[in-house]
């Protein structure tokens, strides 16, 4: 064959090659691996510890109490608040809303004395004044500053009524600091522990910022949170 013929034939023979690869259907795509299969564990139940009980002395306050009631709200937690009468005699309304959301309210006397050093009739006229301004009589008295002896647990027992006292108390009242009153509770807190806190009697700032971090930190160590009979 001439070698004209010969370079003609050879250019068809790339150009069939070409027009067939550039013709030809792709390979389908390689199907995607499924993703992987996420675990989820769901986080073991805390074990219960023990029921522990907030307390609170000395108010009503018009500004602290209401701010102790909202913490305890948004918790679904109940305490018991030993009030002064003259305060309430002040706040009602205050007295009211801790009644309202389910709190109990306990006698704290009418102007917080010292009780041991009153004589008998006198630490009578102070709890009686106290229930005239609340309407009703609780049924758990809190001697101010824990000062009691037998003649005033008497006294109460003949009314009718319980001495409560506290078996935690992390000074709260002396502002500390409000890391150092969860601690401190938290050091000390056990089974059936009573905790002593004030919402009255002066600035309570660090009182309800350490209220708001320990029912979280209890309930997570197994504690239930209770409300006393009063």
């Amino acid at each position: 064959m001439h070698i004209k013929h010969l370079g003609r034939l050879a250019a068809l023979v790339t150009a069939l090659a070409l027009t067939s690869t550039l013709t030809s259907p792709a390979p389908p795509p390689t199907a995607a691996a499924p993703p992987a299969t996420v675990t989820t564990v769901a986080a073991a139940p805390v074990a219960y510890a023990g029921t522990v009980y907030f307390t609170f002395d000395d108010g009503p306050h018009a500004t602290w109490t209401p701010k102790m009631l909202a913490v305890l709200r948004k918790y679904g937690a109940k305490a018991v608040f030993f009030e002064v009468g003259q305060n309430v005699s002040w706040y009602p309304s205050i007295t009211r809303s801790l009644r309202y959301y389910g709190m109990k309210i306990g006698n704290h006397t009418w102007s917080h004395p010292n009780l041991t050093l009153l004589s008998t009739a006198s630490v009578t006229w102070q709890l009686n004044k106290m229930e005239s301004a609340l309407g009703y009589r609780p049924r758990c008295v809190r001697p101010p500053y824990g000062a009691t002896n037998s003649r005033i647990a008497t006294i109460i027992a003949n009314r009718g009524q319980r001495q409560i006292l506290w078996t935690v108390d992390p000074r709260d009242w002396a502002r500390p600091g409000t890391w150092t009153i969860v601690n401190r509770v938290l050091a000390n807190v056990r089974p059936g522990s009573r905790i002593l806190m004030h919402d009255g009697g002066g600035d309570r700032s660090q009182s309800v910022a350490a209220l708001d971090i320990l029912i979280p930190k209890l309930r997570a160590r197994g504690y239930v949170i209770g409300l006393m009979a009063c």
